[in-house]
């Protein structure tokens, strides 16, 4: 993309002033040095004054060689017809100018006109094709940008691409979360009616209404600061807390300075359902989940873990489920080789995730 400094007309303008400004000093210092070994009292404004008339022409040209350009492409008849084309143009033009310089000399100098073209002979040197290069630099110039452009372009698509597919997967983690829970805590309240425990049942309405605001209100936002996610879980944990009475206990231990932290929506919630739900609720016994953040060099170190049964051995490695699997790939997906997740599981004894950020506050 653009430097923001370089849309402004000024900037663009007095860029290429300078541009213009140095070819014209180099192509002078050239000329004046080459002339110095036969004229050996030549001025370097004098040279430079003819040089810079070059110049200006050349910069005055170099928009209707563009346009050329975008006229008749190089790859115009399989590239032959383009570059013959351009090749012919590019003489044409050198051939105009100089000719023009000869005209100039003549009217100067009081020259006949019968010895135009004698002069024109005699004075042309090797040196004169550098307009032809000119020509062909401004092509050059051209074709540069528009790869450019393209390429930035390009990358800004990829970029928005990259961002509706993150959106679309947080919608879709979004998506999955609510049946299921949903269809539990409803199924919780439905119980708390039928035993008559009324204002337990209207609470857990009020919780679960204010959790789905909470969720509504951010749907559309990839990254929230820790401190708003751990307000979602709270609520969060809240009704799962009803939902398993005294079986659940729930711990957050999360330093002020990881609060500032942001993350990706909805990281940490789907670890703690799957804590709840493959670790806790399949014990007998009452378990515990634990929160932890904390800032280490830099980095924000996360952990989610539990004293549940942990998950199942026989050889077949970690099983994960779909709210553990979505996260590790939001986090490569989001964060590439500077985040990581990993898991550590014990049968009866319990499951530790740590996610580890890169700390941007």
């Amino acid at each position: 993309m653009t430097p923001a400094f370089m849309h402004s007309p000024v900037v663009r303008w007095s860029c290429l002033a300078a541009m213009w400004t140095a070819i014209g000093f180099i192509l002078s210092a050239e000329v004046y040095f080459t002339l110095r070994v036969t004229k050996p009292d030549v001025a370097f404004l004098d040279v430079a004054v003819s040089q810079y008339a070059r110049v200006i022409l050349w910069a005055a040209l170099a928009p209707v060689v563009l346009r050329l350009r975008r006229s008749i492409p190089l790859s115009t008849g399989r590239w032959v017809a383009g570059i013959g084309i351009h090749l012919m143009l590019s003489f044409a033009l050198m051939a105009a100018y100089y000719l023009a310089r000869i005209a100039y000399v003549i009217i100067s100098e009081g020259e006949a006109w019968g010895d135009f073209w004698a002069l024109a002979r005699m004075n042309f040197f090797g040196r004169n094709l550098i307009d032809m290069a000119y020509y062909w630099a401004v092509l050059a110039c051209g074709y540069t940008l528009e790869i450019y452009r393209r390429y930035k372009n390009e990358q800004i698509k990829a970029a928005q691409l990259e961002s509706r597919l993150i959106e679309s997967e947080l919608q879709a983690l979004r998506q999955q979360m609510h049946p299921h829970f949903l269809f539990n805590t409803m199924n919780t309240i439905a119980v708390l009616v039928r035993e008559g425990r009324n204002d337990e049942a209207v609470t857990l309405l009020a919780k679960l209404g204010a959790l789905l605001r909470v969720s509504l209100d951010s749907g559309r936002e990839q990254e929230v600061t820790l401190r708003q996610e751990m307000e979602f879980l709270e609520r969060y944990i809240d009704i799962q807390k009803m939902r398993f009475a005294d079986r659940l206990a729930v711990e957050t231990n999360v330093s002020p300075e990881a609060m500032e932290a942001r993350i990706p929506n909805l990281l940490l919630q789907p670890l703690v359902e799957n804590a709840i739900v493959h670790g806790i609720t399949p014990k007998n016994a009452a378990g515990r989940v634990r929160v932890a953040g904390e800032v280490r060099d830099g980095r924000l170190h996360l952990v989610v873990s539990d004293n549940g049964c942990g998950f199942c051995a026989g050889g077949a490695g970690l099983r994960e489920g779909i709210g553990l699997g979505n996260t590790r790939e939001r986090v490569a997906k989001i964060y590439g080789g500077h985040g990581s997740l990993s898991v550590n599981s014990e049968p009866g004894l319990g499951t530790t995730v740590r996610i580890v950020l890169p700390f941007r506050a």
